[in-house]
């Protein structure tokens, strides 16, 4: 395509979003409201995790009712009064059925194939310090209900092409020493990876500036501006108008209302989660080898360089960066749980970050309807940086050619009619 393409949103999607178009030498602006990976492409969890199902799972509403109102809980909503929120949990709940799980594998468990695949082909091509490791992670569970589930889980997503490798107790501690000996078993899933997601994207974007792409951060846009039914730029909050001939939508959960304004519904709930850093040592983190996700706590342990990240939690809360020190104190106090060895030290970093939630557990990635080169890629969840590579793909895809592979026509907005 000729003209220049506007990417909203400097977090993982989008850097991936720039990268991807300025690759295909499409003059190319970002901007960012803020600092590049500011939100939850900053401290996530660190693992590239494809092929699952979505949270919309039957019985996650039975679970979520007992845990909801404990501020220590893996979920936790804030008491307040807050109608888009309650009517987002309402839909939620419509959604937690087999059927819409098996319909959402059949997308999601090709897009993560992809994803991986994604991965692969950026680091091959750019040099990218970020300690990739593509050593798989465990679902580690110390209860008969957890196993029984992550088995179920395991079922699922080898239905779908994957190769999920039950484990009892004895095998996990084999595996990974620093497992408790209350442990009962788990999941091996070797189809994902592990990396510090804040040198990812900080690399990805130098990439993309070396491609001619031009990032700009401290730059909060304020209008989406169209004419006749078609794009014609951005308005940033100190007035001035940035002229584009397409525009990506990437801001995960803020802002999306520039875009609703355009007759689309995005149906995107800003979820909080948080990390721990703890530094390896006598007094601090056990020298893990392996990344592990806590089964019944929804802790992920992820080994980086030097440090171990606990991360976690689901807070619906608004949208805010407040942390919680209960919400903070539940990971390793959890993860204790897990891992003896597992000291007093004090963290090394402590943080939160938004993920954009939407309300069927599927990413919103496509062309808004109603308005010519406009892309949106919001809605990840949990699942952002997964798979950020492959959204920007497609959205390069969209804005360049006007289409993308079928197998992704489920993921666009009008979806939501």
């Amino acid at each position: 395509m000729q003209g220049r393409v506007i990417v909203v949103g400097g977090g993982v999607v989008g850097v991936s979003c720039a990268y991807e178009l300025a690759a295909r030498s499409v003059e190319v602006v970002l901007l960012e409201r803020t600092t590049l990976a500011s939100g939850a492409s900053r401290g996530n969890a660190g693992t590239v995790s494809a092929g699952h199902p979505p949270l919309n799972k039957p019985g996650r509403v039975p679970q979520a009712i007992r845990q909801m109102g404990d501020p220590s809980s893996p979920l936790y909503i804030q008491p307040r009064w807050d109608p888009a929120l309650w009517k987002w949990l309402a839909d939620f709940v419509r959604y937690c059925t087999d059927q819409h799980v098996e319909a959402a594998m059949g997308v999601m468990a090709p897009l993560g194939l992809e994803a991986l695949a994604a991965f692969e082909r950026i680091l091959a091509a750019e040099t990218i310090d970020c300690g990739y490791r593509a050593a798989g992670y465990f679902d580690v569970c110390a209860t008969e209900r957890g196993l029984e589930g992550a088995w179920h889980e395991a079922e699922i997503i080898q239905r779908h092409g994957y190769h999920p490798e039950k484990l009892d107790g004895r095998g996990l501690r084999a595996a990974e020493p620093a497992l408790t000996e209350d442990v009962l078993g788990g999941v091996y899933f070797p189809e994902a990876a592990t990396l510090d997601p804040y040198a990812f994207v900080v690399g990805l974007a130098n990439a993309a500036r070396k491609l001619g792409a031009r990032l700009q951060e401290g730059a909060p846009v304020t209008e989406l501006l169209t004419r006749s039914g078609r794009v014609t730029g951005v308005r940033l909050a100190d007035g001035s108008v940035v002229a584009a001939d397409a525009v990506a939508w990437a801001t995960g959960p803020y802002d999306l209302g520039l875009v609703e304004r355009t007759g689309v519904r995005l149906p995107v709930q800003p979820g909080k989660g948080y990390h721990r850093d703890i530094r390896v040592g006598p007094r601090g983190a056990p020298p893990m080898r392996i990344a592990c996700v806590l089964n019944e706590a929804s802790v992920f342990c992820t080994p980086m360089r030097g440090f171990v990240r606990f991360a976690g939690t689901m807070e619906f809360s608004g949208l805010n960066d407040v942390m919680r020190r209960e919400r903070l104190e539940q990971l390793t106090t959890a993860a204790a749980r897990y891992l003896p060895g597992l000291g007093d030290d004090e963290p090394i970093s402590e943080w939160c970050g938004l993920r954009p939630m939407a309300v069927d557990g599927l990413p919103i990635v496509g062309l808004v309807p109603g308005v010519e080169r406009v892309a949106v890629a919001t809605g990840h969840g949990m699942l952002g940086l997964t798979l950020g590579p492959v959204s920007g793909r497609i959205v390069a895809d969209l804005l360049i050619d006007g289409t993308t592979d079928s197998r992704w026509a489920p993921l666009g907005p009008e979806r939501f009619g």
